[in-house]
């Protein structure tokens, strides 16, 4: 039940994103709000594969990749809408493949990317990659600047003022408040990754002493 959830959101994440190309400004500012449903999905799937009893290392691995596809779809497709650089995005898939790759030597040793079994060799590490308040951080960042920039697709197009959630971008502070959140979360983006690389790189190599 909890990947078919997974499944469903990505689902809905491709729908939503294929209908922020549209031209009707109307129609747009609504991907937002959707993104945040999109998001919030993520924590319901853990929910429910807790709830049932489901949980296991594939399904923890492939909530995971759930939450990539999401991310990274997003920034994708709101730098090729030409609302953030396209740096962003690259940046973001160049954090993606390092940190998951450096994170799955562990997994066949029973460790898991969050939780109390991973590979972080401090508890300022552990924290703030693995732990509840910093990855609750995050995910509310991400979700604040995906509702931004998805309502700001529509607020770009011709007309787009005058929609019903648009009306609120013409206040300077909404704009300022959202491109802090949006720069917030892509320097979380980064700062989370660092103390992965470092630990892991640490891990592995003691891991190659005792082999």
């Amino acid at each position: 039940m909890a990947n078919a959830i997974t499944i469903g959101r990505m689902i809905v994440l491709f729908i939503v994103l294929w209908v922020m190309y549209g031209a009707n400004p109307s129609v747009v500012q609504w991907c937002g709000p959707a993104l945040a449903v999109v998001i919030l999905l993520d924590g319901l799937d853990g929910w429910v594969a807790r709830r049932r009893h489901e949980t296991s290392q594939f399904g923890a691995i492939f909530d995971i990749v759930g939450d990539r596809v999401v991310e990274v779809a997003c920034w994708i497709v709101f730098a090729n809408l030409g609302l953030i650089p396209v740096w962003v995005p690259l940046l973001v898939v160049a954090r993606a493949f390092v940190v998951d790759g450096l994170r799955s030597s562990s997994y066949s040793d029973g460790m898991t990317a969050f939780g109390e079994k991973n590979m972080m060799r401090s508890k300022f590490s552990a924290w703030l990659t693995a732990g509840r308040p910093m990855r609750a951080i995050f995910g509310a960042a991400k979700l604040l600047a995906f509702v931004f920039l998805g309502i700001e697709a529509a607020y770009v197009l011709p007309g787009g003022a005058g929609t019903l959630l648009g009306q609120t971008y013409g206040w300077p502070v909404v704009h300022w408040v959202g491109w802090v959140v949006v720069w917030a979360a892509v320097a979380l983006t980064v700062i989370r990754a660092l103390p992965v690389i470092v630990d892991a790189v640490a891990y592995l190599r003691e891991k190659d002493a005792t082999v």
